[in-house]
């Protein structure tokens, strides 16, 4: 599929998609939504891609769904149809098996900042602003928004964002939990793409199990959980990474993990 409103890139294992609508502050039209769906179910069944840092083009991450109109003067469709689609593009994003980094300069709003908790793990620059901006349109949280920032950010919290639609600053999105770090902008890209390396270098069918089992923890019991780490488990042991890994361990150095 030729892209249009996104661009990804591919380097040894890690998978950077930016939302490139600049001129809008990135936000999600029909045509970024149906590419970005696109783009999260080809990582799921490709082999090589390791790792997913999502990000948006020109200082900032996304403004959400933009609700400006088509451009080109075309019927709209359907609102509950729209919303569907929306919907499978969080679902996407969400059954990515590898981990998925949010790099977050400027503006994550609305959907925008739903796309980036959906993440498993999130790096926001110090002049990254963060909004449920959705009851300020006259609009109710979506995107998974109403899933997710309860588990980011607990009930009462997700109500006053949600409710109040109020902008943060990166360092109050920090201590309430919405993001995982919070660095000087001249030091985000180096230091997701640390992260992004050391992601990738990981056992990828490992990874990918803890990431589940994790996702699963909230509505599992704890003989579920232990059920699921024993089958986890049993596979690892099947694999050459974990035979790579006691080597490493046993010869002292680093293993090289080939996600079979």
């Amino acid at each position: 599929m030729a892209y249009e409103a996104i661009i990804v890139e591919r380097n040894e294992g890690v998978v950077t998609i930016t939302m490139n609508r600049p001129e809008r502050k990135n936000a999600a039209n029909a045509a970024m939504w149906n590419e970005l769906r696109d783009a999260f179910e080809s990582v799921a069944v490709a082999a090589g891609d390791r790792v997913v840092v999502l990000t948006g083009a020109e200082g900032n991450f996304c403004s959400g769904a933009d609700v400006s109109g088509d451009s080109e003067g075309t019927e709209r469709p359907h609102q509950l149809f729209q919303m569907d689609h929306i919907g499978d593009v969080a679902t996407a994003l969400k059954r990515i098996p590898v981990p998925v980094v949010a790099k977050i300069r400027g503006v994550a709003v609305g959907a925008g900042l739903n796309m980036a908790l959906l993440c498993d793990m999130s790096v926001a620059s110090d002049n990254a602003r963060f909004s449920e901006i959705f009851a300020k349109r006259g609009l109710t949280i979506d995107f998974g928004g109403s899933w997710i920032l309860p588990r980011r950010v607990g009930l009462h919290r997700a109500k006053e964002l949600a409710l109040l639609a109020d902008i943060i600053d990166a360092t109050e999105a920090d201590r309430i939990g919405l993001v995982n770090r919070v660095v000087p902008d001249g030091e985000l890209d180096a230091f997701v793409d640390d992260w992004a390396r050391r992601l990738a270098a990981g056992p990828p069918i490992a990874l990918a199990q803890t990431k589940r089992l994790l996702n699963a923890s909230a509505t599992s019991s704890l003989e579920e959980a232990l059920d699921g780490e024993g089958f986890a488990q049993t596979i690892n042991f099947t694999t050459q990474d974990t035979t790579e890994a006691m080597l490493a361990f046993r010869d002292k150095r680093d293993p090289k993990f080939q996600g079979r």
